[in-house]
Order: C-alpha cells, then sequence, then structure tokens
C-alpha cells in the first residue's frame, strides 16, 4: 500500500460573497488538496474572479479551474490569468485544462463547435503555448487553431515554476496528452454528450473502466510519467443499503447497471468506512489517487479525507 495519501478537493462555484468565503475557509482549514471553479461561460461564475477571492481567505488550499475550456481561451489572456491568480495567492495556482463540449458556449461567441479531433488539437496546442508562456519564453506559432506573434508573459510572472497543469476529460486522445505532460490527469468517466449539450453518458462498465484506464496507465509508462489520476465523483450517498441505492442511480443515469454503479470511482455509495476502504482499492486497482466532490457532498467527504 503507497504511503502517499489519498487526496480529495472539492469543486464549486460563488453564488454569494459571504457563502464563497466561508466554503472557501474550510476547504482550506478542512485539508482538502485543491478548491476548483469550473468554467461555463453564462452558466457558471468566471473562475479566475472566484478563484481571487478565494486566495484572499485561505493560506493551504490550491486554486484551479476544473477545467477551463481550451476552445474559447486565448492563449496569453489565460496565461495572464492563471499568473496573476499564482501572485495573489502566494503561488497555489493550479491550471486545469480541458477540450470543451458544451455548443452553447461556442453559439455564443458566434461560433459553430469544432469537431472533437479539432478541438484536441487547440487543447494540445494552448497547453504547449501557456505552458512556454508561463515560463517565460517569448512564443510564435502560426496555427492551426493558435495564432500568437511574438507572444511574452513580461508581467506578472508566476511565483511557482512551473504552475501545475491538470489536464481533464475521458477521451483517449485527452488522457494520452495528460499523460505525456501533466502533473494531474483528471478522469470523468462520461461517454457522449447528450443531446442538451451539458449532460452526459458514462463510461461505469467493467470493460470500459479496464480499456480507460489501460489505456491512461499505458501512456504514462509510454511517456515515462507519474501523473496523478484524479477522479470526479458524480454522486455521493451515505447508506446502510448500498443495492438500493445503486439501483435508483441507475434508473436515473439510463443505461447504466446497478452493479457498475457499486463500484466505480465516480460513485461514493455506502458507510463512511466503506467510502474510504473503495477509495484505496481503486488506488490499487485503477490508480486513482485524487478525487473531486461538490459542495453538497463536503460533510460526507470531511469525513471521509479523515479516514483516507
Amino acid at each position: 500500500m503507497s504511503d502517499v495519501p489519498i487526496l480529495v478537493s472539492v469543486q464549486a462555484q460563488p453564488a454569494a460573497a459571504a457563502a464563497w468565503l466561508d466554503l472557501a475557509r474550510r476547504v482550506d482549514a478542512d485539508g482538502f488538496a485543491t478548491l476548483y471553479v469550473a468554467d461555463h461561460p453564462g452558466s457558471t461564475p468566471a473562475p479566475f474572479v472566484a478563484l481571487a477571492a478565494a486566495a484572499a481567505v485561505t493560506e493551504r488550499v490550491a486554486l484551479g479551474t476544473c477545467v477551463a475550456n481550451a476552445g474559447l481561451w486565448e492563449p496569453i489572456a489565460l496565461a495572464s490569468e492563471v499568473a496573476t491568480l499564482d501572485v495573489v495567492s502566494g503561488g497555489r495556482a493550479l491550471l486545469g485544462l480541458g477540450a470543451g463540449h458544451t455548443p452553447a458556449e461556442w453559439a455564443a461567441v458566434g461560433r459553430t463547435i469544432p469537431s472533437a479531433g479539432a478541438r484536441v488539437d487547440r487543447l494540445e496546442q494552448v497547453i504547449d503555448v501557456v505552458t512556454r508562456l508561463l515560463a517565460g519564453e517569448e512564443v510564435t506559432v502560426a496555427g492551426p487553431h493558435v495564432h500568437a506573434e511574438g507572444a511574452r508573459l513580461a508581467e506578472p510572472r508566476p511565483v511557482q515554476d512551473p504552475v501545475p497543469l491538470m489536464v481533464g476529460g475521458a477521451g483517449a486522445r485527452v488522457l494520452a496528452r495528460a499523460a505525456a505532460g501533466a502533473d494531474v490527469v483528471g478522469v470523468t468517466g462520461m461517454g457522449r454528450t447528450r443531446a442538451d449539450g451539458h449532460r452526459h453518458e458514462v463510461a461505469w462498465s467493467e470493460p470500459e473502466l479496464e480499456r480507460s484506464f489501460g489505456a491512461l496507465h499505458a501512456a504514462i509508462a509510454a511517456a515515462g510519467t507519474a501523473p496523478a489520476v484524479e477522479a470526479l465523483v458524480q454522486h455521493v450517498e451515505v447508506t446502510d443499503d448500498r443495492r438500493a441505492a445503486a439501483e435508483r442511480l441507475a434508473a436515473r443515469i439510463g443505461g447504466v447497471d446497478p452493479d457498475d454503479v457499486l463500484d466505480v470511482p465516480y460513485v461514493w455509495i455506502g458507510t463512511v468506512d466503506h467510502i474510504a476502504d473503495q477509495a484505496r482499492r481503486h488506488r490499487e486497482r485503477w490508480g486513482v489517487d485524487r478525487y473531486v466532490v461538490r459542495p453538497p457532498a463536503l460533510d460526507v467527504a470531511t469525513e471521509v479525507l479523515r479516514r483516507l
């Protein structure tokens, strides 16, 4: 068994100033690894504004995006936001990036959502350019998805060198890119995007887990890297009747078997002790050593964290 602790982070968003700052203080004091904010323009708050506010009332917790949509950010603007957050937090910024999946976000800026392959192409180029800008390089690139001429982040310079990178998603190419150079690989267990552009099918069956985690760890081995693997927890329920809870969740989601729900890293169902034990088993089996929960699960997650 690894001596390295399993870490738990929180993804949240502000709705009111006092509640947001109280949440940030709690996440900081209770030992959570990262306070994350999502990036969905029009349906979530601006992540870097929220994280900068949290930086002012916290001392320890990392502050990051989970995840910024690489399709809608220009690299110099994104690098400036990250560097500024790193400065105002005293070196606690974490850049989380993904390829994006919500058509309405492209439509809102007068664009059609690109193909999945094109979105991943742009993600790869944004990672490259932003990483170089944060490192202090002058960058000139000419597409096909990113253009910059003599771009340089002179000020502010980040405190950390380098700023940690998390790459999140579910597709094979995204996870392979994450394995090649990210500090944290964020796995979601999500399948195809549903018609509303927001919700997803899930990929939680045993063969799907074997395939996705097998490919991820093969990519890690090929790259010779050692990133953390972080699972986004989609459902948390404390109960003594795990089977009944799994059946209810499977019926609500559709297309998933209750047996799969009971043993997937993306769901916490059972007693607090069982959830903690299962997290340890999933580290041994799938290599998952970090989890992300949302505020409704904060009390449960605090108790789980104390047992890990």
